[in-house]
């Protein structure tokens, strides 16, 4: 089953889960038929077609493009069964009820190609007990699947055999995860709640009883637990509203239910403050109010003594965030431990009171300390896992730590550190792989195929660093460095991959390289973002000692950049992922090819520092206009041109990379990848492709057809009209003309064939000229000074 081929995919239930991952399916391009119960009155499909509908008004966007949802068919049980016929892989995805989801199973059995993978997605259900709904041939193909919400964004998936699943069906389903839906897979043991929310619930539980003791307010817990510890920005408890206070509960009654012999089980009960806000109705986010809620611009906070709000917003001690800010874990956790601040005390006892509970419960939660640090990273946010962090920060040390604790009475459960944890060693993870509590051993990496295309995947703490390959020059702007010898890696290396005279001066270097001695170029940076733009602090020196002129000729080297890029005589590829803003965007779009990830934000954003586009962005949209329009010749040039100049004057940025397609800053032709992992793999393919399959730079064009005077005026009455109805400001309305101005050609007949130096020229002048403008230096100082666009 090397080749298992999902052509589509069937979801049975439209719920807020069953929806968002047929959302997905789409997301990778893969026909989907989502099911639900015939409705009672209308038409029978009726209860679906909400659902789908829903999909288009959901934030976070589940879909990358809301148009695609028209993609979903819509099918009912009572109707539509014969469609599973064509469905390779189906996923279960209704209510928690184990006689609910059997009474389906059975319905749909008879239906199901012999081929295909049925899997339920069930947060804590348990899998065998769901397998007794197939008969054993079905049980062989059957296993559980549980995508975390939302599907799009939350990169695990756990995957959990039966007893009878057959291991070729897990590999292949793995697979098809792994890189056609991007996802981290951790395989789970059929224990409740599996590996993440096991864990997880723990520690959240633990952070209740924890804040509890030692007074502190939720606001003020949420900013320890936040991005300050490493873990989502949400913290704790305003990531419980987002999740919702009634699944949050449901999610603890399965431990509560399901694990009486656990030795932690008394510490498995419902926190009185979420079962009186439950009782209330206020179950978070989705009802308006939970843990927060939102009253006109103010945030509050409920507050158990009172039983009502209160104006939320506290932050932590600042003590206690200069001790988060060290850079050694050891002393981090050292300080920590030390402190007398309650703070600091109640970190350090959430901190401990997890890693006691990983220790002794990881030979029945995983297969290895790795899927454990794995879930808790891709399903929970955090930068690292509890192992992780444990190892890090001296294993033996924080080990003696926890034991003291224990028999002092501190932690939360009188429950020793199993005796492997005193065994002589420095960690969990290590060159060998994970410490498996199961096996009593290390286990390796999975060693399926799939992995093969992620060249640098996700590394845990410990373990070994992949090759880094052969450094041919590195400076403080840029790295230019090959794996095989083959093609030049160029990587950025300056803050959030800002453009500035380094990055232009490496750039340029890597591209005279690549055509002196390699088959291609790619421009890929190991963290995201891919760039942000032009470097403006970078740039103020130049601007303080020598004013506008003396950016100018930095400007000039951009462009010159940007053409050399596209006009390279080996394919240079820009492998994209996370915000390609500015002159990232332009960057990107200069590139022979692109391989995106599917979670890139696309845009020429420099009206928000009061500039246009300066490096090719503007001519590239008017290049891009007139290709179009001389295919339908009969059309009107600005219909064509619109969207490229509205993009600019908006500072529009794609929500995905679908979206930037659309808006046409990718082509048909651009690739687009679901798992980020395999994005230089797939960008390096590419760029060899190209060298064998011949590559030759495109032929400059020999004119670009501009719209001219008669298309700046049409464009500069409708900016007109919304600056005098007071939907832009007048420096909005001047950048507005300013950027028709270079897209449509300039002071020229309408029709007229300009060259790409006329329109590049046309662009650098207009960039220089706005360099002067006062409110241009208002909005550049207020960016600089506070990171947000300033409107004046």
């Amino acid at each position: 089953m090397s080749n298992f081929l999902v052509r589509k995919v069937a979801v049975l239930g439209s719920g807020v889960m069953g929806a968002q991952i047929a959302a997905h399916c789409i997301n990778a391009r893969i026909p989907v038929v989502l099911f639900d119960l015939p409705a009672g009155t209308g038409p029978k499909n009726a209860i679906v077609l909400r659902a789908i509908d829903n999909l288009k008004k959901l934030s976070p966007a589940p879909l990358g493009e809301a148009s695609s949802a028209s993609h979903i068919a819509a099918a009912n049980y009572d109707d539509d069964l014969e469609l599973l016929r064509g469905c390779d892989l189906v996923i279960e995805a209704i209510a928690e009820r184990l006689d609910w989801k059997h009474d389906l199973y059975r319905k749909v059995a008879p239906f199901l190609a012999p081929q295909a993978i049925f899997a339920s997605n069930t947060s804590g259900l348990s899998i065998n007990a769901l397998a007794e709904g197939f008969d054993a041939a079905r049980k062989a193909r059957f296993c559980g699947i549980h995508f975390f919400n939302p599907p799009r964004y939350m990169h695990l998936v756990e995957l959990i055999p039966t007893t009878t699943t057959a291991p070729e069906i897990l590999d292949a389903l793995e697979t098809f995860l792994t890189t056609a839906l991007g996802k981290g897979v951790v395989r789970a043991l059929d224990t409740p709640n599996f590996v993440a929310n096991r864990v997880g619930i723990f520690s959240i539980l633990a952070t209740f009883i924890e804040a509890e003791k030692f007074g502190l307010t939720y606001d003020i817990v949420d900013d320890l637990t936040g991005a300050k510890l490493g873990r989502a920005k949400s913290g704790t408890f305003r990531t419980a509203d987002v999740v919702g206070l009634d699944t949050l509960s449901h999610v603890i009654a399965t431990m509560q239910k399901h694990l009486p012999e656990d030795p932690f089980h008394a510490l498995y009960a419902t926190p009185k403050v979420l079962a009186s806000l439950i009782e209330k109705g206020a179950l978070g986010q989705k009802t308006g109010a939970g843990f927060y809620r939102k009253v006109g611009k103010e945030i509050q906070r409920f507050d158990p003594a009172s039983g009502g709000y209160v104006a939320a917003g506290k932050k932590c001690d600042e003590l206690v965030a200069r001790i988060l800010k060290k850079k050694d874990p050891a002393e981090r956790l050292r300080l920590l431990r030390e402190s007398s601040h309650p703070q600091a005390q109640f970190l350090w006892a959430i901190l401990r009171d997890t890693f006691q509970y990983v220790a002794c419960q990881l030979g029945t939660i995983a297969n290895s300390a790795r899927d454990v640090d794995c879930a808790l990273r891709w399903g929970f946010g955090q930068q690292s896992g509890p192992f992780e962090t444990w190892q890090a920060a001296g294993w033996s040390d924080v080990a003696r730590w926890i034991q003291e604790d224990i028999e002092a009475g501190r932690a939360l459960a009188p429950v020793a550190l199993p005796a492997w944890v005193f065994d002589g060693r420095t960690g969990v993870h290590s060159a060998a792989g994970s410490y498996s509590a199961r096996e009593q051993r290390n286990l390796p990496r999975s060693s399926l195929p799939v992995y093969e295309r992620q060249i640098f995947p996700a590394r845990l703490a410990g373990e070994p660093a992949a090759a880094s390959g052969t450094t041919l020059h590195e400076d403080d702007s840029v790295r230019l460095w090959t794996l095989k010898g083959d093609v030049l890696i160029a990587s950025l290396k300056t803050k959030v991959h800002a453009i500035g005279p380094g990055v232009i001066t490496g750039l340029a270097e890597a591209v005279r390289l690549a055509e002196a001695d390699y088959q291609g170029l790619v421009i890929w940076s190991p963290d995201e973002p891919f760039s942000v733009g032009a470097d403006l602090q970078a740039m103020l020196p130049l601007f303080m000692s020598g004013g506008v002129k003396a950016i100018e000729p930095e400007e000039k080297r951009l462009q010159d950049l940007m053409q050399a890029l596209r006009y390279a005589q080996v394919p240079c590829i820009a492998a994209v992922s996370g915000m390609a803003l500015g002159g990232g965007c332009e960057l990107a779009i200069a590139c022979a090819h692109r391989v995106v990830h599917f979670e890139t934000y696309m845009g020429l954003v420099e009206v928000g520092v009061g500039l246009v586009p300066g490096g090719g962005g503007l001519a590239y949209g008017a290049r891009c206009a007139a290709l179009e329009h001389s295919r339908v010749p009969e059309a009107y040039l600005l219909d064509f041109l619109k969207k490229y100049l509205f993009n600019a004057a908006t500072a529009a940025v794609s929500k995905s990379a679908v979206e930037a397609r659309a808006m046409g800053y990718l082509r048909e032709s651009d690739e687009i990848v679901l798992n980020g992992y395999e994005l230089l793999g797939r960008a390096l393919d590419t760029a060899r492709a190209m060298a064998r399959a011949g590559y030759r730079p495109p032929l400059p064009p020999a004119g670009i057809r501009v719209a001219g005077r008669s298309g700046l005026a049409t464009i500069t009455a409708q900016l007109i009209n919304m600056r005098d109805g007071g939907f832009i400001s007048a420096h909005d309305f001047h950048l507005g003309r300013t950027i028709a101005e270079v897209m449509c050609g300039g002071d020229v007949d309408a029709g007229e064939l300009v060259d790409e130096q006329w329109l590049l020229d046309l662009e650098r002048r207009a960039f220089m000229s706005l360099l002067n403008h006062p409110k241009t230096q208002e909005r550049i100082m207020g960016m600089m000074q506070t990171g947000k666009p300033v409107r004046n």
